[in-house]
């Protein structure tokens, strides 16, 4: 080794060791430190030099190489280096400039803090180094001292910690966003805790094994049997609707107290307590168990998160408020059509609830078939507009006021039609299809087989069957046999072939509903 490429610390007040902060805990995750140089000896006067150094509580891992073949290999294999020494002359004259390239642009490495140290500045001058390479520092190795040494990993280590806690921010909001919008999509509440959950535990690679409960304010005693499981994932996947006394120990009952009663949370060294408000003043409780000790970035993460999910709550909560509402208002105006018809309002619950045994039997998906159920009440709401002379005329209707009567299905359809609302939409078709038959002699359109919606052909059965079997005041109610030998006979006449089918299939589970919401 040359006079040129050697590398000496001048004698300083005090040795780098007296210079270096206490070292670390030895269980701490270390900075990795990257040496490149062809000299053995400089590699081994930096280790001697940085010995015992630690910073912000973590040691030095130091990786040696001696050309820049071998440079590029490591950096590849090790991209969460937080400092590389590279010297500039090594097999070839640009050696290190070449392995500065690849950092940068082939391994799109922007965070590894990068030293230059060279013997022979003349083969890389330093200002035009400095201006077309993206260096961090660049020294010759005569003027590298003990004391200069310490301040450029210092100054390294402090700046890469600072762009580490920058894409730590970037890419845990990156997650926040997308586990946000994925959770979002959810409208069931069930689902959508589970969503949560599921982000959560993946957010920051915490424990498997989670619940979430609503949190009510109780008295310490009362926690374990009063607060009960919304949704868990892992071991607590099966455990909705139980109580949290039966599933976790005392120890955790006395956390979520705490966190209830003071509004934070807790994190403890094997499991996390989180709470947090909606803005109508309910509380939600999450347990996640079998956790790792966080960080400040993790906790300030966590935090963020449980205020997005507070707002999803919110808003999943109110969707839900409106959706009951909407659905309770047309429920009562579709029995408000009734009673005016002198009928009773449970004619339209009996009929929903037939729809909806029926949609399902003929493979109508649970949302579709909840829709129809909600719908049902509303198939005579065009009766508001047919003359009280008509709707409750004791006796036969002439030709003329039968085709008054019939106009109800218009008059339904023209109420109910043009809405944005899924449920008022399917109302409409609904009001408008259920007094046609299936064999084309039905009204107002007399349409014909299938051009009827399935909404229509499975209304038709449903009204028919509870019309024949209920008092009118045109008739009195028939028995049952003859109601259903009724529905038989029109079988491939009045009604669908395959859903009459499956109608008197479900004979019994028919009666239950008639008995259930008898008048």
């Amino acid at each position: 080794m040359t006079d040129d490429d050697a590398l000496f610390f001048a004698d300083e007040d005090g040795s780098a060791n007296q210079l270096a902060p206490p070292k670390a805990n030895s269980n701490s995750r270390r900075w990795k430190i990257v040496i490149v140089d062809d000299e053995p000896e400089v590699h081994t006067i930096t280790r001697l030099a940085l010995s015992g150094f630690s910073f912000e509580e973590r040691e030095l891992e130091f990786l040696s190489v001696y050309s820049g073949a071998e440079a590029k290999k490591l950096m590849a294999e090790h991209p969460d280096t937080a400092m590389v020494f590279l010297d500039v002359v090594m097999e070839t004259e640009d050696a290190g400039l070449d392995v500065v390239r690849y950092i940068r642009e082939t391994l799109d490495n922007k965070m590894t803090r990068i030293i230059l140290r060279t013997g022979q500045p003349g083969q890389a001058p330093e200002r035009q180094v400095i201006l077309e390479y993206d260096i961090n520092d660049y020294k010759t190795k005569t003027e590298f001292t003990a004391q200069k040494l310490f301040t450029s990993v210092v100054a390294g280590l402090r700046a890469y910690a600072d762009l580490e806690i920058i894409e730590q921010n970037r890419n845990g909001l990156e997650k926040i966003i997308s586990a946000s919008a994925s959770i979002f999509k959810i409208q069931q509440m069930g689902s959508f805790v589970q969503g949560v959950l599921t982000q959560l535990v993946s957010l920051l690679k915490l424990g498997g094994n989670a619940f979430c409960c609503g949190s009510e304010r109780f008295a310490r005693d009362d926690v374990a049997d009063c607060l009960s499981v919304l949704a868990g994932i892992g071991d607590f996947a099966n455990d909705s609707g139980r109580f949290i006394g039966e599933i976790v120990p005392p120890f955790v009952i006395d956390d979520v107290y705490a966190a209830i009663v003071f509004e934070k949370n807790i994190f403890a060294a094997d499991h996390i307590v989180l709470f947090f408000v909606s803005s109508g003043g309910g509380g939600n409780i999450i347990y996640i168990d079998g956790t790792r000790e966080l960080t400040v970035f993790d906790k300030d993460l966590l935090n963020i998160f449980c205020s997005n999910v507070a707002v999803a709550f919110d808003n999943i909560s109110l969707a839900h408020e409106l959706e009951r509402t909407q659905k309770e208002v047309v429920e009562r105006i579709g029995a408000l059509a009734e009673t005016r018809s002198e009928e009773t309002g449970n004619h339209v619950r009996r009929v929903a609830q037939y729809c909806y045994l029926l949609a399902r039997a003929a493979g109508m998906d649970e949302a579709e078939a909840q829709t129809l159920r909600e719908a049902a009440p509303m198939h005579d709401i065009g009766k508001v507009g047919v003359p009280d002379s008509i709707l409750n005329k004791p006796e036969k209707l002439t030709s003329e006021e039968f085709e008054v009567m019939k106009k109800h299905a218009e008059i339904g359809w023209k109420l109910l039609s043009g809405s944005s609302s899924r449920l008022l939409d399917v109302s409409a078709v609904v009001a408008h299809e259920h007094h046609e038959r299936y064999d084309g002699g039905g009204y107002p359109r007399g349409l014909k087989g299938e051009e009827i919606s399935l909404y229509g052909r499975i209304t038709a059965i449903a009204d028919v069957f509870d019309a024949l079997g209920s008092p009118r005041c045109y008739k009195p109610s028939w028995d049952t046999e003859r109601v259903f030998a009724y529905m038989q006979a029109q079988r491939g006449k009045q009604f669908d072939p395959e859903l009459i089918d499956l109608f008197l299939e479900r004979k019994e589970d028919v009666l239950s509903i008639s008995e259930s919401f008898k008048d």
